[in-house]
C-alpha cells in the first residue's frame, strides 16, 4: 500500500494536478457546471407532473402540457446550454471576449443543425447533441484566439467604446469559425452530430459499465488520498458523459420507455458518496458518539454540512477507496438487474442522502432503501477504523497525563 501511495503522490499526482489547470478542461468543467441550474429547474417539474401519486396525477393531469415546458426548455434543449456555457468559459480561460465565445459556440452549433433540405431539425438540442456542442465550442473558441493572439482581427483606435470594438475584434475568426462548419454541414453534407456521437461512442459505453464506472471512481479516490480533489478533476471528461445519460434517461422515462443508462448524474452523489466522497455520512455520525473529546466534537462540527453532502472537513486518510467501491459494486448490478431505479431526474446536489435516491429516481422506494443500507454498509466499514483511531489517540493522551 505505501508503493502505491508513494507512486501516486510522486508519478500520478503531478499529472492530474496539470490536468486540472488544463484552460480547455478547466473551461468544459466549469461550462458544464453552469447548466446545473437549469437541469435541475426542469427536473422539478418533472418530480411536480409526474409524482406517483393517483390522486396527484389526476389533479395535475389537465397542467401536463404547461408543466412540462420547463423540461423541454432545459432538459430538452440541454445542448444548446452547453454549446453557449462551454464556450463562454473556454473564452475566460483563454482570455478572449466571454460573450463573443458563448454566441459563437452557440450560433456553430446551431449552423450544424439542419437536414438535407437546409431546414433546421431540432434532432440533437437534447442529449444527442451534447458532444457536438462541446467540439464546436473548443473549434469555435480556438479559432478567437489564434486569430486574436496574431492580430488578425480588425482593431479600432481607443476612443471605439469597448462594446463596439470587441464585436468587430470577433468578426473575422467568427467568419472563419462560423464558414468552415457551414462548408462542412451545407456544402458537403457532413452530418457532423452522427460522427461526434461514433466518436465518442467507446467512451460512453465504458463509462456505463462496471469497469469503466469502477476505474473512474478508484482514480477519483487515489486522488483525495494524495490531497487532490479527484471529483472535480475527473468532472471535465465525466461530467458531460453522464448528463447526457440523465438527460436521455429524462426522455425515456417521461415516454414511459426502458430507462437506458445506469451511471447517469445521480448515480454516485446518491447512492456511492452518502455525505461527499468517501461516504463518509456514517464516519461523521460514528465521530458523533466518539470517546475520544477531538473526534466527537470534529464529528458534531462536521454532520450539518455532511448532511448535505459537504465533507472536506472530514476526510483525513481512513478508507475511503475501499467505501465507495463497495457501493459502486451494489449499487451498480442492483440496478443492472432492474432491483432498483436508475436515475431519472436531477436533483440538488445538497439534497439529503436517501430523500435524493428517492427523487433522482422516479420516487423509486426500492433505491430509498438501498440508500439506507448503503449508509449502513458504509457505517460497517468504517467502524473498526475510526475505533482503532480512537483507541490510539486515548492511549497517547493517557501516556502524555
Amino acid at each position: 500500500m505505501n508503493k502505491l501511495m508513494s507512486f501516486m503522490e510522486d508519478k500520478v499526482a503531478p499529472v492530474f494536478a496539470k490536468v486540472a489547470t488544463n484552460p480547455y478542461l478547466a473551461g468544459i468543467k466549469d461550462g458544464m457546471v453552469s447548466t446545473v441550474p437549469f437541469t435541475i429547474f426542469g427536473s422539478l417539474f418533472i418530480i411536480i407532473s409526474q409524482f406517483p401519486n393517483d390522486s396527484w396525477l389526476k389533479l395535475v393531469e389537465p397542467y401536463k402540457a404547461m408543466l412540462n415546458v420547463p423540461n423541454a426548455m432545459t432538459i430538452g434543449i440541454i445542448a444548446l446550454i452547453v454549446a453557449f456555457s462551454v464556450g463562454y468559459h473556454l473564452a475566460v480561460q483563454f482570455k478572449q471576449n466571454p460573450a463573443m465565445g458563448g454566441i459563437m459556440s452557440l450560433v456553430g452549433f446551431m449552423i450544424l443543425q439542419v437536414d438535407e433540405e437546409f431546414a433546421m431539425t431540432t434532432k440533437y438540442f437534447g442529449s444527442k447533441g451534447i458532444f457536438t456542442a462541446l467540439l464546436v465550442a473548443i473549434f469555435c473558441v480556438k479559432i478567437l484566439h489564434i486569430f486574436t493572439e496574431r492580430g488578425w482581427v480588425i482593431k479600432f483606435p481607443e476612443g471605439v467604446p469597448p462594446a463596439v470594438s470587441n464585436s468587430f475584434s470577433a468578426l473575422v475568426p467568427g467568419i472563419v469559425a462560423l464558414s468552415t462548419l457551414f462548408v462542412l454541414r451545407c456544402v458537403l453534407g457532413i452530418q457532423i452530430p452522427e460522427l461526434v456521437i461514433q466518436l465518442f461512442s467507446p467512451m460512453v459505453f465504458a463509462l456505463n459499465s462496471f469497469p469503466g464506472i469502477f476505474i473512474y471512481m478508484l482514480i477519483s479516490q487515489l486522488l483525495w488520498c494524495v490531497g487532490i480533489h479527484g471529483q472535480s478533476v475527473l468532472n471535465a471528461v465525466g461530467q458531460p458523459i453522464f448528463l447526457s445519460f440523465i438527460t436521455a434517461n429524462t426522455e425515456a422515462y417521461l415516454a414511459g420507455e426502458a430507462i437506458p443508462y445506469i451511471t447517469a448524474t445521480g448515480f454516485i452523489p446518491w447512492f456511492i458518496s452518502f455525505g461527499g466522497a468517501g461516504a463518509t455520512l456514517a464516519l461523521v455520525v460514528i465521530m458523533c458518539f466518539s470517546k475520544e473529546k477531538s473526534l466527537r466534537t470534529l464529528g458534531r462540527l462536521s454532520l450539518p454540512a455532511g448532511i448535505f453532502e459537504i465533507n472536506e472537513p472530514v476526510i483525513f486518510g481512513l478508507p475511503i477507496v475501499l467505501v465507495d467501491l463497495v457501493l459502486l459494486t451494489g449499487t451498480y448490478f442492483l440496478m443492472a438487474f432492474n432491483i432498483i431505479g436508475r436515475p431519472v431526474i436531477q436533483v440538488p446536489w445538497i439534497m439529503p442522502p436517501v430523500i435524493g435516491a428517492y427523487l433522482a429516481t422516479g420516487a423509486n422506494i426500492p433505491a430509498a432503501i438501498w440508500a439506507v443500507c448503503g449508509i449502513l454498509i458504509s457505517a460497517v466499514i468504517y467502524y473498526p477504523f475510526i475505533k482503532m483511531v480512537e483507541r490510539e489517540r486515548l492511549s497517547a493522551q493517557s501516556q502524555q497525563d
